[in-house]
């Protein structure tokens, strides 16, 4: 196994999210779900992108988790490094994206990368270091409500200065524009000068690949999944990636299919919206789970007899006000941990039931799902919408699995996703 790019994603919908991305630019590509194995090895594979659950963790967990992925990926030979985090740059004051940012720095003996959590093609830009979801700024976007990284500072700048000891810059969309040699002046002007970090700016896929190409001699780079984009072009230019091959070839999984939400992300609320009016559901809730009610059982039960008529959809999504009385009762960590652990259960007795086809809305659903079934690993297929591919995981049974991120995908995701299969 030769790898050229080795990444490290904070959750496990990012990271399929980034393993989409490099498979559109032609690098074969799997994602590992948590640091894999001593002595994994992995056939035709250019990128691996090592999923954990470090988002919201203490910063000094996911300083460790994260750490220990490096290690992984410089044994095995990896030429460049990625940490992917959200394009909304969820996190809080405290981190985790700058001491995560900054361990792996120390780690890789260098003093300066960039931070850019761009990604235009799902309406993320970023603009004089301010970030924009869609045309309004991040901080009035919904992600100020969010339940566990609630953003109300759009200033990029601002929020990374405040997690990092170390100085923070920022290179602007006018620097960018001017093309990869002008912005690469521009990170090198700023390490002179003490900064850790530099807030890049992008509007487009254009800026993207400008700031990619930029970045072909940093040991490490920090940011979304669309800064990805740039990176496969520096490999093939240096001969080592092999031009025109099919990198997004999935295998065909017959078998049930099902969706999965716990994601309370105003997308997710419409796509579970719209599908519910054409599909079976069947509705979680968090506070008949705290009372010890099995409700995990009762969804299965019920979703069992309905599978060969069509998919079925399980969800716990719920409005900004209904999360908050929630949260209010019986904690923020706990009720998520309920969900999480119920849809985890769930996951298990559909998959018994025949469902080899599943679509999981939500990062930590995601993750809890994909650890109940004990996925090693995911090689990444087409994409569905942007950021959200579908992928087969590796190991017994063979299943086919959608992970969205819950800011991800249009209304009509769920159906669109399901109308890809054969």
């Amino acid at each position: 196994m030769s790898l050229l790019l080795g990444c490290i994603a904070d959750d496990f919908t990012g990271a399929t999210d980034l393993a989409g991305t490099l498979v559109r630019a032609g690098m074969r590509t799997v994602q590992m779900i948590d640091v894999p194995a001593p002595g994994t090895v992995l056939d035709d594979v250019d990128a691996i992108v090592i999923a954990l659950k470090s988002r919201t963790i203490p910063p000094a967990e996911a300083i460790e988790k994260s750490l220990a992925a490096l290690e992984w990926l410089r044994a095995n030979g990896c030429q460049q490094y990625f940490f992917k985090y959200c394009s909304t740059f969820d996190s809080t004051d405290e981190g985790n994206i700058g001491p995560v940012g900054e361990a792996l720095l120390a780690a890789l003996d260098s003093d300066f990368t960039i931070a850019c959590p761009a990604f235009p093609r799902n309406n993320r830009t970023i603009c004089k270091g301010y970030l924009f979801a869609g045309d309004v700024l991040l901080n009035e976007s919904g992600m100020q409500d969010h339940p566990l990284t609630p953003m109300r500072d759009p200033n990029l700048v601002r929020v990374l200065d405040r997690q990092t000891q170390g100085a923070v810059g920022l290179v602007d969309y006018d620097t960018v524009r001017r093309g990869a040699i002008e912005t690469r002046a521009a990170f090198d002007t700023l390490r002179a000068d003490g900064k850790s970090f530099a807030i890049v700016d992008a509007l487009d896929e254009d800026d993207l690949m400008k700031i990619g190409e930029a970045c072909a001699d940093m040991k490490l780079i920090t940011g979304g999944s669309g800064i990805a984009i740039g990176l496969p072009e520096n490999f093939r230019r240096g001969g080592l990636l092999e031009a025109g091959i099919t990198a997004d070839s999935l295998p065909k999984i017959d078998g049930y299919a099902a969706v999965l939400s716990g994601s309370c992300s105003r997308a997710t609320n419409a796509q579970v919206a719209l599908m519910a009016e054409t599909c079976p559901s069947f509705q979680i809730d968090p506070l008949a789970l705290a009372k010890g009610d099995d409700v995990a059982s009762a969804a299965i039960d019920w979703a069992t007899p309905k599978l060969a008529d069509g998919p079925v959809l399980i969800y716990a999504t719920a409005e900004p006000d209904a999360v908050r009385q929630i949260q209010a009762q019986l904690g923020v960590d706990e009720a998520g941990a309920l969900v999480e652990n119920a849809m985890a259960t769930i996951a298990r007795g559909l998959v018994d039931a025949g469902v080899w086809r599943l679509i999981v809305a939500g990062g930590e659903t995601s993750g809890a799902v994909v650890g109940a079934l004990n996925v090693p690993g995911l090689r990444i297929g087409p994409e569905i919408d942007p950021g959200v591919p579908w992928t087969a995981s590796l190991g017994d049974p063979e299943l086919l699995l959608a992970l969205k991120s819950g800011n991800f995908g249009t209304p009509d995701f769920f159906t669109k996703a399901l109308g890809m299969l054969p």
